[in-house]
């Protein structure tokens, strides 16, 4: 917040956009971490970490908006410069009433200590929303790990048509057949059309699968001459199996985790609770007042 107040120091008006390129310079950071994004996909979090910064500023009355994507500094300020600060940040602001006004507090409020003063709200939202997708997708994991192996085969079936492979169910449930072991091998269209096919070995395992389970299953690829493969597993692969790379063939290794993920993905097993919709000012709306 700091550099971004004496950015506007001059008393002249400012482009929010050319204080993120000035604040990047500022801070150093490099092309991955300029490019780095929020969870959602939808914004740099370096670019977000800047714009919350001047809200908060705003908040507490030491810049203000003139117009759109524009800021400058106010006469408060000016003055909080003047006094040298080391560092300007959300505690700091707490001595202003408007900003608890904000953020709905009052001076004497006690300090939360699982307040992250670090992070933006969207970064606290999204930290929050990661938490219980990750609780969500340890308990589904374990809830497949125990089901039936009718269902697990079922369950990946669903999961790979879900994921636009296999045509339909019905394709797909008659090109995976039981193998007697818990698991399931087959042949599996690519695409509606089924212009290739990927055969496909799941297995419902707890512990590590390690290289020569990989090898057993390149090895079947070879003799049905096929040139894609998926391995899905409830468990987790070795080292050694994640980096055995075989010619000529394409493997793709699914673990446990990223079957969850998956099936979280496309509402496989589970389903939503409830959403929550995170809104902004539409400042198009009112370009013609």
């Amino acid at each position: 917040m700091l550099p971004l107040l004496e950015l506007a120091s001059d008393g002249k008006e400012h482009k929010l956009s050319d204080a993120i390129s000035s604040l990047a310079i500022h801070f150093n950071l490099s092309d991955p971490e300029r490019r780095e994004l929020l969870p959602s996909g939808k914004q740099a979090r370096f670019d977000n970490r800047v714009g919350w910064a001047g809200t908060y500023l705003k908040k507490a009355g030491l810049l203000t908006y003139p117009a759109r994507g524009k800021f400058q500094i106010t006469h408060r300020g000016l003055d909080i410069l003047a006094q040298k600060p080391p560092r300007i940040d959300i505690k700091y602001l707490k001595q202003f009433p408007e900003y608890l006004d904000f953020i709905g507090a009052t001076v004497n409020a006690p300090e939360s200590p699982n307040l992250p003063l670090e992070q933006t709200p969207d970064e606290v939202m999204a930290s929050a929303h990661r938490q219980l997708r990750q609780n969500l997708a340890q308990e589904l994991l374990e809830k497949i790990k125990t089901s039936s192996p009718t269902f697990f085969e079922r369950l990946v079936i669903e999961l790979l048509v879900k994921m636009g492979y296999g045509g339909s169910l019905v394709d797909a449930g008659m090109a995976i057949g039981k193998t007697g072991d818990e698991g399931i091998d087959g042949i599996i269209k690519e695409d509606r059309l089924g212009l290739d096919v990927i055969y496909i070995q799941a297995k419902r395992w707890s512990g590590t699968v390690g290289r020569p389970e990989i090898h057993k299953f390149v090895g079947a690829l070879d003799g049905k001459r096929a040139r894609k493969g998926i391995f899905i597993t409830t468990a987790k692969f070795s080292k050694e199996a994640k980096s055995y790379l075989p010619n000529n063939v394409k493997v793709v290794l699914i673990d446990g985790e990223q079957l969850a993920e998956y099936a979280i993905e496309v509402n496989l097993g589970v389903s939503v609770v409830s959403e929550y919709q995170i809104k902004r000012l539409d400042l198009d709306y009112f370009d013609g007042e």
